[in-house]
């Protein structure tokens, strides 16, 4: 809570020396944000991704079974891993959906069915973008997630008490940062973003042999900030770069840009996906 509020709070002040509008931070992503859905729907992001690099991710009508196991049950309006449940077999799928609380009739109500990626090494890769379109981005971070439990397909997360993390960014030459954007750049325009990635290895992830997990593109946390490697001097400096270019790309949000009401309608559902995990909790390990 404390690093979260000390970026607000340090985004703010840059906000105001760079007399950028702090208000405006909704709306960073805001192009990619189904207004009628009210959510940043992953099936929308799931086809920017190019095909090498997607897994297959279908909406859970609760009837279809997955060619393979395991695969992930996540709430398609979900943000960092919160509300996901791994099943490892038909019957554990079926017990998801008994539990599950009914959905209405809406599409923003339901659920995804996503396959395993085969990457034995999970990385996040945060990034903020530069003021200038088709340059390289102001900040780009690399974190590694790690499990501590036994498991061979974890539900990583900030929930997730078996979850930890290690920056690598330091690990990464200036010539392997250009080309992992390159890839990147290839997903989509997002001013702010963190992209969940797995694959078998450092180098194969720079050389674009990976497949990807999550975009969060609302307030996704550099994970950097909560890396056990990095010590609070690099962290605050982090906090401190990040959130002077983070104010510097709100002020080019063009005035023409329509609004959206990002805010409210992700504060509805995401008390909506709290009150439906007080009874499947995303974590809980499958036996």
């Amino acid at each position: 809570m404390i690093i979260r509020l000390s970026q607000i709070f340090t985004y703010i002040l840059f906000c105001v020396v760079q007399r950028a509008p702090a208000w405006r931070y909704f709306q960073l992503n805001a192009n990619y944000f189904n207004q009628e859905l009210g959510i940043y729907s992953k099936l929308d992001t799931d086809q920017l991704i190019p095909k090498p690099w997607r897994l297959t991710q279908v909406l859970d009508c609760g009837n279809s079974q997955p060619a393979h196991y395991p695969v992930f049950v996540k709430p398609e309006w979900g943000q960092n891993s919160f509300g996901i449940q791994r099943a490892d077999n038909l019957q554990q799928l079926s017990k998801i959906r008994a539990g599950r609380a009914p959905n209405s009739s809406n599409r923003n109500s339901n659920y995804l069915i996503q396959n395993a990626a085969a990457g034995k090494r999970e990385f996040e890769v945060f990034v903020i973008a530069a003021t200038h379109s088709g340059q390289p981005p102001a900040v780009l971070s690399i974190t590694e997630t790690i499990n501590h439990s036994d498991e061979l397909y974890p539900i990583n997360g900030i929930y997730n008490q078996a979850t930890s993390y290690c920056d690598l960014s330091s690990q990464l030459s200036d010539d392997q940062v250009k080309l992992l954007w390159q890839h990147l750049s290839q997903i989509g325009d997002f001013r702010l973003s963190r992209v969940g990635i797995r694959a078998n290895s450092l180098e194969a992830l720079v050389s674009g042999d990976f497949q990807i997990i999550e975009i969060n593109l609302l307030y996704p946390m550099p994970l950097i900030v909560l890396s056990n490697n990095c010590n609070w001097g690099n962290k605050i400096a982090f906090i401190v770069r990040a959130m002077w270019h983070l104010a510097a790309v709100t002020k080019t949000i063009p005035l023409s840009q329509p609004r959206k009401s990002v805010f409210f309608k992700k504060r509805t559902l995401a008390h909506r996906l709290k009150l439906s995990n007080k009874t499947t909790p995303s974590n809980e390990p499958h036996s």
